[in-house]
């Protein structure tokens, strides 16, 4: 073990112990969400069709400013994209406006990059988008303390499986990245997935034939998302998984103070 590894551990096992939102999934699992950051148009044009194949849908996060530019994950979202995805039942959540590092500036600017991606989302799309994704993965202390009250959930690519309990201001993703070469990694996450009855949420990027290094290509995406329905688990997005353990969504962005979010007495899963 380096020390760099030693010292990212730290990091985030004080991340998850500080500032938590707890809830609990009840008993409404397995479940397992596919989203996708950054929205590349592979993403949704390949990846969404392969979903919906197997008659589910994903989550796909979105930095407003980024739409119909280019980055090394390949062509990225326009507007047209956003109503076609939301028409065929997938979900749309915010990534920040400018794609922005927590890191990098202060709580404060980042909180208005955040809602300003937010609120660009809502005016395009016409529906709140209250569930987040943290750009890079970068999470501090400050942000996720000022993230809290504003939206439904953030999520990290901390890995490892939600619940019971789980951390609204941190949920816990895992990379679906590379080739066929990775699909006992995936397998073996659904397989553990099932037995602890959680929550398991994949994050990738592009989905391509030659992949960027934070893709995956459509036959490791495809196998992901076969053994996640084989599995019996619940495929559902990163907002309806939540509905359906007993939780409030938070309410738009644009000017309207949210909700307070709540959990459900007795959520409404068998």
């Amino acid at each position: 073990m380096t020390i760099r590894s030693t010292l990212g551990g730290v990091r985030r096992k004080v991340l998850s112990s500080l500032h938590r939102r707890p809830a609990s999934l009840g008993n409404c699992g397995p479940m397992v969400s596919f989203s996708f950051d950054d929205f590349p148009r592979s993403a949704y044009t390949v990846g969404g069709a392969i979903l919906e194949a197997s008659g589910v849908r994903g989550t796909y996060y979105a930095a407003a400013g980024l739409m119909n530019e280019s980055s090394e994950v390949g062509e990225l979202f326009h507007s047209d994209d956003l109503h076609s995805l939301l028409e065929k039942g997938h979900e749309l959540g915010s990534h920040t406006f400018t794609h922005l590092s927590c890191r990098a500036v202060s709580a404060s600017v980042f909180r208005e990059d955040v809602k300003k991606g937010r609120n660009a989302i809502e005016k395009m799309a016409g529906i709140p988008c209250s569930n987040f994704a943290y750009p890079f993965g970068h999470v501090t202390v400050a942000s996720k303390k000022s993230l809290q009250p504003e939206l439904t959930s953030c999520r990290s690519i901390f890995p490892g499986v939600n619940g019971p309990g789980i951390d609204l201001n941190l949920l816990l993703a895992n990379s679906l990245y590379g080739d066929l070469d990775q699909s006992k990694r995936a397998e073996s996450l659904i397989a553990e997935n099932a037995r602890r009855r959680g929550w398991l949420i994949f994050y990738t990027h592009d989905v391509r034939p030659t992949p960027s290094d934070y893709g995956c290509t459509p036959e490791l995406f495809e196998f992901a998302v076969a053994s996640a329905v084989k599995s019996g688990a619940r495929v559902l997005t990163v907002g309806k998984a939540l509905t359906a353990a007993g939780l409030e969504l938070a309410t738009s962005g644009n000017g309207t103070p949210p909700r307070r979010l709540e959990q459900i007495a007795s959520p409404p899963c068998n």
